[in-house]
């Protein structure tokens, strides 16, 4: 289990990268370290290929190397990232729109058997790329990744109670889908 929230903690690395020199290098590598698992876990279930996701990850850590010297701190930083991500998967589903399923270690809920383990992967994944992306990616943020709606708000730039919309339809679909 990870430490409470410190809202600090980011605030006071975002002003290390700021700050250049060994200091940067460290505050990067900390970024990288705690942010990398999320990232990646995120680019996987928005382009649902394992290769795409792998590009994404990487471009995304590259995006944050070139951007964190302006972050400014207006948003928590991990909002910075997730938006950075939404925004990279994106484009890299509307180059490439035929995904293949990821494989079974990205996002396995956990069990008791790893074989009924693998083939309710296999079922979460089919259903959740049969939702509309505005769907899949609140689902993702908020099951996977564990933000609230207000932070989903302010990693797409959308109303909350869009949110609440697209996370209510996303569960509906989802579970209609999981039915068949």
């Amino acid at each position: 289990m990870s430490a409470p929230y410190d809202p600090g903690w980011e605030s006071g690395l975002a002003a290390r990268v700021r700050g250049g020199g060994a200091a940067r290098e460290a505050a990067f590598a900390e970024v990288v370290q705690t942010f990398q698992a999320q990232v990646h876990q995120l680019a996987g279930m928005l382009t649902r290929d394992a290769a795409e996701a792998e590009d994404v990850h990487q471009e995304v850590f590259l995006a944050i190397l070139r951007g964190l010297s302006g972050f400014r701190g207006e948003a928590r930083l991990s909002t910075w990232i997730y938006r950075i991500t939404v925004r990279i998967a994106a484009r890299t589903r509307a180059r490439h729109p035929a995904g293949e399923p990821l494989p079974e270690g990205l996002a396995a809920p956990a069990g008791p058997d790893p074989a009924v383990r693998g083939e309710e992967l296999r079922a979460l994944q089919a259903a959740m790329g049969r939702l509309a992306e505005p769907q899949r990616i609140v689902l993702a943020l908020f099951a996977v990744e564990g933000l609230s709606h207000r932070e989903i708000a302010d990693v797409l730039g959308i109303p909350e109670g869009t949110v609440w919309s697209r996370l209510h339809n996303a569960r509906k679909r989802l579970r209609r889908e999981l039915a068949r």
